[in-house]
Formats: C-alpha cells, sequence, structure tokens
C-alpha cells in the first residue's frame, strides 16, 4: 500500500515536472510565464515598431502629395530657367537657386550678381555665407533667399536651377 501511494506522488510529482517544464519551454517571451526579455521578444517587438513606423510615414508621405511640397500641393522639383543678360530672377522666402552656366546658344559662361532690396543678400549654403547685393553669384553653389524680393540678376546669358516660386523681371 505504501508502495502504491509513493508511486502515485512519484507519478504526479513527474508529471507536474513535465508539464511546467513544456509551459516554460513553449511561453510566450516577456509574458508572465517568461519574465526575462529574450532575443526573440525584442525581435519581434523592433518588427512591429518599424511596421509602425512605416505605416505612419506612408500617412505623411500620402498627405504631402506623395513627396515634398511647398504647400500648394504640387511636388517641389528643380526647374531649368535661362536669363537674358540683364534680367533678373526674383524668387520668394525658401526659393533655391544655382547658377549652372551659360544657355546653349551662349558661348559665354554664366555670369549673374546677387540682387537685393536690403543689406542682407542671399545664404550660400555651399560656402556657408551670406553673399550681399552686387556680389558675384558662384556657379554650381546652392543659394537660398531667405526672404521676398531678393535674388540674382544675369550679366551674361545664362541658366538656373530654380526651386520654388519666382518672378523673373
Amino acid at each position: 500500500m505504501k508502495r502504491d501511494k509513493l508511486k502515485k506522488i512519484l507519478l504526479v510529482l513527474g508529471g507536474s515536472v513535465i508539464l511546467l517544464g513544456a509551459a516554460v519551454i513553449y511561453a510566450e517571451p516577456g509574458s508572465s510565464n517568461d519574465p526575462l526579455v529574450s532575443l526573440s521578444y525584442l525581435e519581434k517587438r523592433l518588427d512591429q515598431l518599424e511596421d509602425e513606423v512605416e505605416k505612419k510615414l506612408d500617412e505623411i508621405i500620402d498627405e504631402n502629395g506623395g513627396n515634398h511640397n511647398n504647400g500648394t500641393g504640387k511636388v517641389s522639383e528643380f526647374e531649368v530657367v535661362e536669363l537674358s543678360a540683364g534680367q533678373t530672377l526674383i524668387g520668394k522666402g525658401g526659393t533655391e537657386i544655382i547658377l549652372r552656366g551659360g544657355t546653349s546658344t551662349s558661348k559665354l559662361p554664366g555670369k549673374a550678381v546677387i540682387r537685393s532690396n536690403v543689406a542682407d543678400g542671399l545664404s550660400d549654403i555651399t560656402d556657408g555665407k551670406d553673399l550681399k547685393d552686387g556680389a558675384n553669384v558662384p556657379l554650381n553653389h546652392l543659394l537660398i533667399v531667405p526672404r521676398d524680393g531678393r535674388g540674382v540678376q544675369a550679366i551674361t546669358d545664362s541658366t538656373y536651377l530654380v526651386k520654388g516660386d519666382y518672378e523673373i523681371k
């Protein structure tokens, strides 16, 4: 009788150990059954966060017309603009200008000067300095119009890349 009782106790204990072992092995990482943070839990959580970030970025891009825009709903891209000698390109705040060279019909290299209605001029992002009214425009430098009413005046026929709102005078 004692022997049967001992067998039953050992059988119950053995079964319990097996069940607990299986529960720990198959427990959800990070759950109350597996409180330690495991690599599989971190990978799973990072995948979830990555999906959430991608979804949010897609929503932002869709709201902005599929690309960065200038508030008009149109994609803002560089446009090739040719000026004849004496013409002035005046930009609104945030307009980007790059002097690329002469025109396709001109044999002279493109030359231009800064035109501003105030003491300050355009921001030369390439060199990190301010170009004042009357200063020569360097070739292939990214210039930004900080406020409306500033721009460049062509000395010779010249070609520019322009992004943003502008007018030619």
